[in-house]
């Protein structure tokens, strides 16, 4: 099984710093695989909590190095909840890459653990009579420190279902469970890392130099 590592979350970096740039990014140095995947970025500013910038993935499996190239920018780029990750913004920037594994059905709505399992759950809206779907990742009800039920809730609200949230509606969740691995490194990290590997700090137009 192929694990989430720093060569995937650097060649994230490597992509949006060369849409930045106007260039080809290098080539990746880990090994081709067929995976569900996704690309999360946060900002930290003042030394606060790193805060959502973009998450944007594929639940199906896919090829993870066009996969990673294309998630690195969308998620950057193009996610609706946020305006577009700017050059400027990298030096505050981390990025997370998640693999995901081990897919099972669930037996019923309440039957995850937090911390340990990604969900996504499909239900039938009983208002517009089409059928919803959304996922969290793993961390997410961890990171926010949610209940089984108020990850629920939240992803029906996530899935765009307006309505009142009943035991009724719960309970016709059909609802997959998942696992991940995952790997975080924040900009200074994967500058420090270039530095190391290629001779010389990455540059960014657009961008301030920076010092790591």
């Amino acid at each position: 099984m192929v694990s989430a590592n720093r060569e995937m979350v650097v060649y994230c970096f490597d992509t949006l710093v060369a849409h930045y740039n106007g260039e080809e990014a290098p080539p990746p140095a880990f090994d081709e695989g067929q995976h569900p995947l996704f690309v999360t970025w946060k900002k930290a500013v003042n030394g606060g909590e790193p805060r959502l910038r973009g998450c944007i993935g594929t639940l199906e499996a896919r090829c993870i190095v066009n996969g990673f190239k294309d998630y690195a920018l969308t998620s950057a780029l193009r996610d609706r909840r946020f305006p577009p990750i700017q050059a400027k913004e990298l030096p505050n920037l981390e990025c997370t890459v998640s693999i995901l594994t081990n897919y099972e059905p669930a037996r019923d709505y309440l039957d995850w653990e937090v911390g340990k399992h990604g969900i996504i759950i499909e239900f039938a809206d009983p208002d517009y009579n089409t059928r919803r779907s959304a996922t969290y990742l793993p961390e997410v009800a961890a990171h926010e420190g949610w209940t089984v039920i108020e990850a629920i809730d939240s992803l029906i609200r996530k899935a765009g279902y307006s309505g009142k949230i009943t035991g009724q509606l719960r309970k016709s969740i059909q609802l997959t469970r998942y696992q991940s691995t995952l790997f975080t490194m924040h900009y200074g990290d994967y500058v420090a890392y270039v530095k190391t590997i290629r001779g010389a700090a990455p540059t960014i137009n657009g961008a301030k130099p920076t010092n790591y």
